[in-house]
């Protein structure tokens, strides 16, 4: 068991779901629910959640760089810098063109 994790059984979680929800929100712990004694679904409160998939995204991030790192896709940050001012620019011209004398934004 990980630390911070409870495992219990869906009818356990089924008959006290309101206690262990408040107790989830409470803690930030997760439970780990359990079907005929095996582990089938993780419930988190949703602060835990969010963080863990911001986690994930970062990670999956790092391994896409360290890929492109490999494969010798780099561009320097010079570049990188001045394409962002150009899209930039592009995007208040674009703004620019969409809103009348009156300050509002034509459709």
């Amino acid at each position: 068991m990980v630390m911070g994790e409870s495992i219990i059984s869906l009818s356990e979680f089924k008959s006290e779901a309101s206690q262990l929800l408040a107790r989830i929100r409470r803690s930030g712990e997760a439970i780990v629910l359990t079907q005929n004694g095996t582990a089938t679904a993780v419930v988190h409160d949703i602060a835990s959640f969010r963080k863990l998939e911001q986690g994930l995204l970062m990670l999956k991030l790092l391994v896409q760089g360290e890929a492109d790192i490999r494969r010798n896709r780099l561009v320097g940050q010079r570049d990188v810098f001045n394409s962002l001012r150009k899209e930039l620019e592009r995007g208040k011209a674009s703004l620019r063109g969409s809103v009348d004398g009156n300050g509002t934004h034509r459709r």
